[in-house]
C-alpha cells in the first residue's frame, strides 16, 4: 500500500475535488468511508454532492476557525518546472518575499496496487479508522481529537484502488496535531496494516533499500523534451560508471566532466579545501537552466562518502581531488590527465573477462544472508553494465537495463552497507576497460565472452535475493539476464550454413572441415555451453520455473511489470 501524504490551506477546496469529477473524469461515486463521528452520523455512506463536500470542508475546519489556530509551513520557491529552487549547498530556497505558508489541510492518500483488486467499503472504512488512531488524530492518543474523513471514489485513472483522508492539523481544543516526522510514521503504520489486513508487503520498505522517487514534473520535462529517460536516470547511470571505473576521486571528476555532465562540488562550511559532497547535471540546451542533483538524490549508494570508500585515500590523492573539484566549479579545464583520457586496445576486452570470471569466484564466497555485501556487489557490477552502456549504447538499451535493475539491488541506508577492506575485489578494472576500448559490442568474439561472465554475475546476485525471500527481486533480475540480455547474446550465433561437404550423416564416424572462421567456432562453442545445463546449477535451482540462460522466455512485458512489484517509482 502507497501512502502520499500533502498540505494545503483550503479545506473546502479539496472536498469539491474528492467530490468532483477527477483530472480525466475517473471519479465515479464519490462517498465517504469513515470519519469523525459526527460528519459519519449526518452523512453516512450517501453519494456526496457538491453541496455537500462545501458543507463536510466547513465542519472539518471549524475548530480552526472558532479559535483561530495558525498552521504554518516553509514555503519553498518552484522553478517553471515544478521543482524545488535550490542553493549552492544542495538546500532548498525559500520564497523571499512570502516565506511562510498556511498548512492546516491534512491531506493523505492511501493506495492499493491494481494487482490487489479492491476492498470493501467496510474495510477500506478499518484501515483508514487504524491509520488515523495511530497517526494521533483521534481520541486514541489521549488528546482531544481532530476532524476528519476518509472518502473513496472509485479507482484511479491507473486501476488503483485507494481512499483520500482529508483532515485538520487543529483539534477540537484548538491545539494542534504533532506531524513531526509524520510521513515516516505513516509509512511504519501502513506496514503493520499491510500484514494485518493480508494485503501486498511492500519488501523495500521493509529493508529500506527502496529507489529514490521521481517528481512528476521531471517526467513531464522529459516528455516536453522529447527526452528517452528522465535526467535523473541517466546521471545516476552516468555517475555509477565512472565512479566504479574509477580508482581514485580525482579521476572520477575527470570522468564525470569527460561525459559531458555539469560537475558542481559542495564544501564544508567555512572550508575550500574539504569537499563533502558534490551535484550534477545535464548539460541543458537552448541556455536553459541546468537542474541539479546531489549523488544522495540519485541513489543512496551515489553519496561521496560511499563512493570514497572504493577508491584510494591518501593525502596526495586528496589534494589531487580538490584541484579536480576546482577547476570543474569554475569550469575550467581539467588540472592533469589521468587514465581515463587513453584510449584501450580492444585485445583487453579478454583481461575485462578475466576479471568479471575472478569477480564471479568472489560473489560465490558471499554468505547468502550477508546483504551488505551482496547490495555492494550489486553495485560494483552494475557499474561494469553502466559503463559499457556509457561506450555503446547513444540510446538507454539492454546494457543500461541491466545497470538498472542491479543498481535497485544495491540501496541500502549508509548504516547498513559494506565496508570493503582495502585491496578487495571490485570490478572496477573491467569497467575501466569496457568505458575506453574501440571494441564494438556486435564485433568482438571477447565482449561475448565477457558478457556471458556478467550473466553469471547478475543471476548470482538474483539467486541471494531468491534465498533472502526477495522473489520479485530476484525474478526482475532474471528476466533481464533471460531476455534482453541473451537477445544480445543469441544475435551473435553464426548465421552461415555449412556446407554439404561439411556435415556429417547420422550413424557414420566420417570426419569433416568445418567452414566456420576461428570466431564463429568460438561463438558455436558459447552457445553450446550456455544451454547445456550444468550439474552444479541443476542442483542449486531444483524445480525452477525460470528457463535456461538461452531459452526463449515465455513471461510477458505485463508479467515483468508485475514481478517488480515497489521500488519507490509512482503508480
Amino acid at each position: 500500500m502507497i501512502v502520499k501524504i500533502t498540505t494545503g490551506e483550503k479545506m473546502t477546496g479539496l472536498l469539491s475535488y474528492l467530490q468532483g469529477p477527477g483530472r480525466a473524469n475517473e471519479h465515479t461515486d464519490p462517498h465517504l468511508v469513515a470519519g469523525d463521528p459526527a460528519i459519519m452520523a449526518w452523512h453516512n455512506d450517501n453519494e456526496l454532492s457538491h453541496q455537500d463536500a462545501i458543507e463536510i470542508g466547513r465542519q472539518i475546519d471549524e475548530p480552526r476557525r472558532v479559535f483561530g489556530t495558525e498552521v504554518r509551513e516553509p514555503n519553498y520557491l518552484r522553478n517553471s518546472n515544478g521543482e524545488d529552487v535550490r542553493d549552492s549547498h544542495g538546500k532548498k530556497v525559500r520564497d523571499p518575499i512570502d516565506p511562510w505558508r498556511d498548512a492546516n489541510v491534512w491531506h493523505c492518500s492511501l493506495s492499493l496496487h491494481a494487482d490487489e483488486g479492491q476492498l470493501t467499503d467496510e474495510k477500506w472504512g478499518e484501515i483508514a479508522q487504524q491509520f488515523m488512531d495511530e497517526m494521533g488524530f483521534t481520541g486514541q492518543s489521549g488528546r482531544s481529537p481532530a476532524r476528519w474523513v476518509a472518502a473513496r471514489h472509485g479507482v484511479s485513472s491507473k486501476g488503483n484502488d485507494h481512499i483520500h483522508i482529508a483532515a485538520s492539523v487543529v483539534r477540537e481544543d484548538g491545539t494542534k496535531v504533532d506531524l513531526w516526522r509524520s510521513k515516516k510514521r505513516a509509512s511504519e503504520i501502513v506496514a503493520k496494516l499491510e500484514r494485518q489486513h493480508s494485503l501486498a508487503v511492500i519488501a523495500t520498505r521493509e529493508t529500506n533499500s527502496g529507489e529514490r522517487g521521481y517528481h512528476r514534473a521531471e517526467k513531464h520535462r522529459a516528455e516536453r523534451e522529447g527526452a528517452t529517460e528522465l535526467d535523473r536516470e541517466l546521471l545516476a547511470r552516468r555517475v555509477r560508471a565512472c565512479a566504479t571505473a574509477s580508482k581514485s576521486e580525482a579521476e572520477f571528476v575527470r570522468r564525470l566532466r569527460g561525459q559531458g555532465l555539469i560537475v558542481r562540488p559542495r564544501f564544508a562550511s567555512g572550508r575550500g579545501d574539504v569537499v563533502v559532497g558534490f551535484k550534477v547535471a545535464v548539460r541543458p540546451a537552448g541556455g536553459h537552466t541546468p537542474v541539479f542533483y546531489g549523488g544522495g538524490h540519485l541513489a543512496k549508494d551515489l553519496t561521496l562518502p560511499r563512493l570514497r570508500s572504493e577508491w584510494e585515500d591518501s593525502p596526495q590523492a586528496s589534494a589531487a581531488a580538490v584541484d579536480e573539484w576546482n577547476a570543474a566549479r569554475r569550469e575550467r579545464p581539467t588540472v592533469r590527465a589521468g587514465r581515463e583520457s587513453q584510449e584501450l586496445d580492444p585485445k583487453l576486452l579478454d583481461r575485462a573477462t578475466e576479471d568479471i570470471g575472478k569477480w564471479n569466484a568472489y560473489l560465490r564466497s558471499i554468505p547468502l544472508e550477508d546483504r551488505a555485501q551482496w547490495a555492494r556487489a550489486a553495485g560494483r557490477t552494475a557499474g561494469v553494465f553502466a559503463a559499457w552502456s556509457a561506450k555503446i549504447e547513444p540510446t538507454p538499451g539492454p546494457l543500461a537495463a541491466a545497470a538498472r535493475h542491479l543498481a535497485r539491488s544495491a540501496q541500502l541506508p549508509a548504516h547498513q552497507a559494506y565496508r570493503a577492506p582495502k585491496g578487495a575485489m571490485s570490478a572496477g578494472g573491467a569497467a575501466l576497460i569496457v568505458m575506453q576500448t574501440s571494441g564494438q559490442l556486435s564485433k568482438s568474439v571477447s565482449a561475448m565472452l565477457l558478457l556471458r561472465q556478467l550473466m553469471k554475475a547478475m543471476e548470482a546476485i538474483a539467486d541471494a535475493h531468491r534465498a533472502s525471500g526477495e522473489l520479485n527481486r530476484a525474478l526482475d533480475i532474471e528476466y533481464s539476464v533471460r531476455t534482453d540480455l541473451a537477445a544480445i547474446h543469441a544475435t551473435q550465433q553464426p548465421r552461415t550454413p555449412l556446407p554439404d561437404s561439411a556435415r556429417t550423416d547420422k550413424g557414420q564416424n566420417q570426419t569433416t572441415t568445418s567452414t566456420l572462421t576461428p570466431e564463429q567456432e568460438e561463438l558455436r562453442r558459447l552457445v553450446a555451453l550456455d544451454n547445456a545445463a550444468s550439474p552444479s546449477e541443476s542442483v542449486r535451482r531444483p524445480g525452477s520455473p525460470i528457463p535456461s540462460p538461452l531459452a526463449p522466455s515465455t513471461r510477458t512485458n505485463a508479467g515483468r511489470h508485475h514481478a517488480r512489484g515497489n521500488d519507490g517509482s509512482e503508480r
